[in-house]
């Protein structure tokens, strides 16, 4: 059956001489295995639609598994993402956690749109760690495991919310503490930011100054959080970290 969605190219590699297998996470039929026949070759139709973040409209024969491209168009290169280091390890994160955290042809319309509006934001300038964080609380909530931000998870409280406790799933106040003595410190600056990200559409998010030591707390907690509840190992997330600590980003 002949099909055609919009997508986004999560992924690519080669396969054989000069085809190559896509991982493409399209608006009309979520995550998808595609297969571009002589994309390598010189000349080929397929060759630009192909590349790592491009958006595009695809035309493929769908069956059961691995479909087929026979047509792709360009809507969107995403230039600025792949001819920058920095900017190509951040896109590639936010790959990942796409490709590992949802389902083989699921839509999800609501992650598309993040998705595309995400990396555009990342050619606007708009700061790489937020957007990393944002993207991060989005694909939590899809996963189930929302963290509670707005209120103590043990008394409800909304005052005195000083402390995030993993295995408890979310902010706890001062007088609740003492259930959770492995809780982590929750400035009152990187509480309100954590809270604005989860709640804001993506789309809202202008440019945003956050001190460096807040943004180190917010990668802390998400990371604590995520290592708990979603225990999957992320590669980009691994070369983020080398390139920060050698001072390339």
């Amino acid at each position: 059956m002949l099909a055609k969605a919009d997508g986004v190219v999560l992924r690519a590699r080669e396969y054989g001489e000069s085809n190559i297998i896509l991982t493409l996470f399209t608006l009309q039929q979520g995550k998808r295995s595609a297969l571009a026949r002589g994309a390598k070759k010189m000349g080929s139709r397929l060759s630009a639609a192909v590349l790592p973040f491009v958006e595009g409209q695809y035309i493929y024969f769908a069956g059961s598994g691995m479909v087929t491209l026979t047509q792709a168009d360009v809507l969107e290169g995403h230039v600025k993402v792949r001819s920058d280091l920095g900017l190509t390890a951040y896109a590639s994160y936010f790959a990942e956690l796409l490709d590992k955290l949802t389902e083989e042809k699921e839509p999800q319309s609501s992650l598309y749109r993040r998705f595309v509006i995400t990396l555009s934001q990342l050619e606007q300038g708009i700061d790489p760690d937020i957007l990393a964080r944002m993207f991060e609380l989005a694909l939590i909530a899809y996963a189930g495991y929302s963290p509670v931000l707005d209120h103590c998870v043990r008394c409800r409280k909304k005052e005195n919310l000083y402390r995030f406790s993993v295995r408890h799933g979310g902010t706890i106040c001062n007088e609740c503490s003492d259930y959770d003595h492995q809780a982590l410190p929750l400035s009152l600056r990187a509480g309100r930011v954590l809270h604005t990200l989860q709640k804001l559409p993506p789309a809202r998010l202008g440019k945003v100054e956050v001190k460096e030591e807040t943004k180190q707390e917010l990668d802390k907690i998400l990371r604590a959080f995520m290592g708990e509840y979603l225990p999957v190992r992320f590669k980009a997330r691994t070369f983020l970290d080398t390139m920060r600590r050698d001072g390339l980003l």
